[in-house]
């Protein structure tokens, strides 16, 4: 879970960090203002399964795409990307054409985050 940029609201991030350890996912929280460099870098050297971000800043078509390029680029194209926060639909729909595998806003439920980490993430090494 990570959160890109300058957005310093990281309550929603905590809250679904938390969720996620709760329902057995190993989680790890990179922390507030990171690049989209060390959000690729913490996901490689920990060989996850997903990156999980967040923003309420409004910088998630110049930050979300810049992690999935880098993920790409780094040959780990195989790390399912999603997020969350304030983002209007019509980028929803692009960051999906950029390779987000799935947005969730406000009034997502944790448990409907659970459950779509769990049938993605848990169903791809199935």
């Amino acid at each position: 879970m990570a959160k890109a940029g300058l957005d310093g609201h990281d309550r929603g991030v905590k809250v679904v960090s938390r969720a996620l350890r709760d329902a057995g996912f190993e989680v790890i929280y990179s922390g507030l203002h990171q690049t989209p460099e060390q959000i690729v870098e913490v996901a490689i050297q920990e060989d996850v399964d997903a990156v999980g971000l967040s923003s309420l800043s409004g910088a998630h078509m110049a930050l979300f795409p810049k992690i999935i390029d880098g993920l790409r680029k780094r040959g780990a194209d195989n790390i399912v990307v999603f997020g969350g926060g304030i983002i209007p639909s019509d980028d929803i729909e692009a960051l999906k054409a950029q390779g987000m595998a799935e947005i969730f806003t406000p009034g997502a439920t944790t448990t409907e985050i659970i459950d779509w980490v769990r049938s993605t993430i848990e169903g791809a090494a199935a």
